[in-house]
């Protein structure tokens, strides 16, 4: 059978999401997770489902994609599949040629699972390893402890709140409540939960999202942030404890974080809050003036 190429309508997009919980699991190497679909949701379902990219054989989605960004692709392939070598050569073919939909000529990433045949054969054709990111992990199955400051779920009347958070926390942020709102219509959120720590003097501080794939599965992260007046004070550990706490309820076997390993002050405060670090895992990147 041949492998298709496709972008999911919107009224499709929750089925493929469903294709990519079923792929989660503990033992798999840092991957796509439908709460980077969820959070990319912000955006709104139309805009989903039109950076979304399958590729199937005989009606069996087999790789996932998500482009986050014009120059990146974010994908998985189904645990039976990463060494596929069919389906790996159709997937490099469709990354590298323009025509085909997926990444634009000149400068392009991919993240793909490391060990997946696919990383093999884009350094093959001239890709070039990137800048390394540090996944950490949590596991789940004993108590967590309590994070030592007042945690809040966020719902849609203090939508305002989080997104005003999210912005003091990253810079250039384009969060806003009407994203929010558009996030939480999305599939994936009905697993998930937003937080927000206070501090002693009731000062919103820090924030979260926490996406669950479903029980026994690994949650993800994303994003974390610290409002930039308030760091160095521990909040980033107490509300990565909160989101540990979160998933748990949830289900979750695991919680799950990656962070550029560039990022050490990320990577001490996961630490601190009880992840542990996993190796290192790199993109795929085409230079600009490369051709495939």
């Amino acid at each position: 059978m041949a492998i298709v190429l496709g972008t999911p309508e919107v009224d499709e997009l929750t089925e493929a999401v469903g294709v990519l919980r079923d792929w989660q699991n503990d033992g798999s190497p840092m991957q796509l997770h439908p709460g980077d679909v969820g959070w990319f949701w912000r955006f709104g379902a139309e805009a989903t489902a039109a950076a979304v990219r399958t590729w199937t054989r005989d009606g069996q989605i087999l790789a996932f994609g998500l482009l986050d960004g014009p120059e990146l692709l974010r994908m998985t392939i189904a645990p039976g599949a990463q060494q596929d070598e069919d389906l790996a050569r159709h997937l490099v073919e469709d990354i590298t040629e323009p025509s085909r939909g997926v990444l634009p000529d000149g400068r392009g990433n991919v993240e793909a699972p490391m060990g997946a045949l696919v990383q093999d054969l884009l350094s093959e054709v001239g890709w070039h390893t990137d800048e390394p990111w540090t996944p950490l992990h949590r596991d789940l199955t004993k108590p967590v402890e309590d994070p030592g400051v007042r945690i809040d779920v966020i719902g849609p009347e203090r939508a305002h709140l989080q997104a005003a958070l999210v912005q003091a926390s990253f810079d250039k942020s384009s969060f806003t409540a009407e994203r929010w709102h558009a996030m939480a219509s999305g599939s994936p959120y009905a697993d998930a939960r937003c937080l927000i720590a206070y501090d002693g003097q009731d000062n919103a501080v820090a924030t979260v999202t926490v996406w669950s794939a479903g029980a026994g599965k690994p949650g993800l992260l994303e994003p974390m942030g610290v409002h930039r007046d308030h760091r160095g004070h521990g909040h980033g550990k107490a509300i990565t404890i909160a989101a540990a706490a979160a998933l748990q309820e949830l289900g979750s076997s695991s919680a799950i974080v990656c962070t550029p390993s560039s990022n050490v002050g990320a990577v001490a405060t996961y630490r601190a809050a009880g992840f542990q670090a996993r190796p290192e895992v790199r993109d795929k990147y085409r230079p600009v003036g490369a051709t495939s």
